[in-house]
C-alpha cells in the first residue's frame, strides 16, 4: 500500500444512508467535521429503494382502494384507468425531490462527501476506490461503519431466474402483473403485498414459519391476517419453496408443504425473506473487527472490538429501521464527544403500511409474559370510534399494555386507520414512563381517531366512557 498520497480526517463514516448522514450532521453540530464515504446515492435503501418509494407506491394503491369505495360516499364514477408509467414517474420525483434536500443538508453542515467504496486496511486507515477506479486512502482518529443491509442470496434452484425478484426491482415494475407470489411474511412482503393487491395483481404470500410478521403481537398478527383473507390476498404457511421453473406462461414455484410437494403458477417471484447487514467488501478481519451471522458486534456506546470503530443501524443488527439506525447515529456521536446518550428501545415506535395500517411500541403481550410481567390489557376497536366511522374506516382496534399495580405503559399496538400517525402519543407516553392515570387527565379533541387511544388505555382499569362494561 502507497500512502504518499494519505489524507487524514477526525471521523470518517463509510454509509451516506438514514444512519450515516445523520451521525455526520450531529457532529458538525458539536463542531466535528465529519467525511461520508458513500459508493451510490445520499439516503442509501430507505430513500432510494425502500421505506419513501414504498410509501409512494402505497399512496396510489390508498387511492384506489378510495374509489372502489367511492358509491358510500355518495359519488358514482364512470370508470377510470390506471397507469403504471405514471405511477413510476411521481415515485422517482418523490425521491429525486428528498434526496436532494438531503444532498443540500449535508453541504450546508459543511460535511465532505467522497464517492466510492470503503475497506479497511486497519482500524484507522480506509481504502477507497472511487468509481472511476483511482483509490484513496484515508487515515482517521474515528470511523462509523454505516453500511445498512442487503437482500440475501437465495440459493434454490431457479431463484436466479429474472422472473424471481427483489423489492428493488419490484419498485421500478413499469407494468402491473397478473399473479405474483411473494416468499416471505414479514414487513415487506406484507406492504409489497397490499400494494399490488390494491393494483389489481392476485397476490399469494408463502412462508415458512406460523403468522404474519412474527414480531407483531400475535393478536394483531391474527386480525391482520383476516383482513388480507377479506382483501383476497392468499396466505400459506408451513411452505418451503425447493425449486423455481420456467414455464410458458411464468414461473413454476415447486415448494414443501407439511402435505407434501405443492406447486404455484405466477407470472413474478418476489422474494421478501428480509434483509442481511452488509458487510461484504469491508474487510473487517484486518481491522479487528469481530461479526456474527447477525452483523457486526457491538457494545452500548456502538464500539466494535476495535477501539476507535463503531458501528450503527442494519449492519449490526436489532431493529432493522431507519429511525433506529438514525438515532443510533446520532446517539453513537454524541458518545464518541463526551456527550452522554442513550437509546430506550422499548420505546421505538415501528410501522407496518398495509390496509388497515399497524403500529407498535414497547412490548407485546407475550413479551410480557415472557418478563414475569404483572400487567393488564386495555383495548378499543374502532368501530366504536365516530372519526373512523365518518371515514368508513372502522377495521381494527387499539390495544394497551400495562402494569397491573403502577399502571405504567408497557406496549401499545394499533391496527387501523392512520395508526402510523397515532402511535407517536402512545411512543411519549412509554418513552416518559406515563401512567393511565396521566393520560386520562389528558383531554383528547373530539372527533378524532386518538380519542380510541384514550379509551384503550382507560379501559384496561374499566374506567372507559364509549365502551360497554365487563360483565361481572
Amino acid at each position: 500500500m502507497i500512502e504518499t498520497n494519505l489524507m487524514e480526517r477526525n471521523l470518517v463514516i463509510i454509509g451516506g444512508g438514514p444512519g450515516g448522514y445523520v451521525a455526520a450532521i450531529r457532529a458538525a453540530q458539536v463542531g466535528i467535521r465529519a467525511t461520508i464515504i458513500e459508493k451510490d446515492k445520499i439516503g442509501g435503501t430507505c430513500l432510494n429503494r425502500g421505506c419513501i418509494p414504498t410509501k409512494a407506491m402505497y399512496k396510489n394503491a390508498e387511492v384506489l382502494n378510495s374509489l372502489s369505495g367511492m358509491n358510500k360516499f355518495g359519488i358514482q364514477l364512470s370508470g377510470y384507468s390506471f397507469d403504471m408509467t405514471s405511477v413510476q414517474e411521481r415515485k422517482n420525483n418523490i425521491v429525486n425531490q428528498i434526496r436532494t434536500g438531503t444532498e443540500q443538508l449535508i453541504k450546508a453542515n459543511k460535511i465532505e462527501v467522497i464517492k466510492g467504496e470503503a475497506r479497511f486496511i486497519n482500524k484507522n486507515i480506509l481504502e477507497v476506490v472511487q468509481p472511476e477506479g483511482a483509490a484513496v486512502t484515508i487515515k482517521a482518529e474515528n470511523i462509523i461503519i454505516a453500511t445498512g443491509s442487503v437482500s440475501p442470496n437465495m440459493t434454490e434452484p431457479g431463484m436466479d431466474s429474472p422472473k424471481v425478484i427483489s423489492s428493488d426491482e419490484a419498485l421500478n415494475l413499469d407494468y402491473v402483473p397478473k399473479k405474483m407470489v411473494i416468499y416471505g411474511g414479514g414487513v415487506i412482503g406484507v406492504e409489497f403485498a397490499s400494494i399490488f393487491a390494491s393494483f389489481g395483481t392476485e397476490v399469494t404470500i408463502i412462508k415458512y414459519r406460523p403468522r404474519l410478521i412474527r414480531s407483531l403481537d400475535e393478536e394483531v398478527s391474527k386480525r391482520l391476517s383476516v383482513f388480507f383473507k377479506r382483501k383476497k390476498i392468499g396466505f400459506d404457511i408451513g411452505v418451503k419453496v425447493n425449486e423455481v421453473v420456467e414455464v410458458r406462461d411464468g414461473l413454476k414455484i415447486i415448494t414443501e408443504t407439511e402435505k407434501g410437494v405443492k406447486e404455484y403458477l405466477c407470472d413474478l417471484l418476489l422474494v421478501a425473506t428480509g434483509r442481511t447487514p452488509n458487510i461484504a467488501g469491508l474487510n473487517l478481519e484486518s481491522a479487528g473487527v469481530e461479526y456474527n451471522n447477525k452483523g457486526i458486534i457491538v457494545n452500548s456506546n456502538y464500539q466494535t472490538t476495535a477501539k476507535g470503530v463503531y458501528a450503527i443501524g442494519d449492519v449490526i443488527g436489532g431493529q432493522m429501521l431507519a429511525h433506529v439506525a438514525s438515532e443510533e447515529g446520532k446517539v453513537c456521536v454524541e458518545n464518541i464527544y463526551g456527550i452522554k446518550s442513550s437509546i430506550d428501545y422499548d420505546a421505538i415506535p415501528s410501522c407496518v403500511f398495509s390496509f388497515p395500517e399497524v403500529a407498535v411500541v414497547g412490548l407485546t403481550e407475550e413479551a410480557a409474559k415472557e418478563r414475569g410481567l404483572d400487567y393488564i390489557v386495555g383495548k378499543a376497536v374502532f368501530a366504536g370510534n365516530g372519526k373512523a366511522m365518518t371515514l368508513e374506516e372502522t377495521d381494527g382496534f387499539i390495544k394497551v399494555i400495562a402494569e397491573r399495580v403502577t399502571h405504567k405503559l408497557f406496549g401499545v399496538h394499533i391496527i387501523g386507520p392512520h395508526a402510523s400517525d397515532l402511535i407517536h402519543e402512545a411512543a411519549l407516553a412509554i418513552s416518559h414512563g406515563m401512567s393511565i392515570k396521566q393520560i386520562g387527565e389528558t383531554v383528547h379533541a373530539h372527533p378524532t381517531l386518538a380519542e380510541a387511544f384514550w379509551e384503550a388505555v382507560m379501559s384496561a382499569k374499566g374506567e372507559a366512557i364509549h365502551i360497554l362494561p365487563k360483565k361481572k
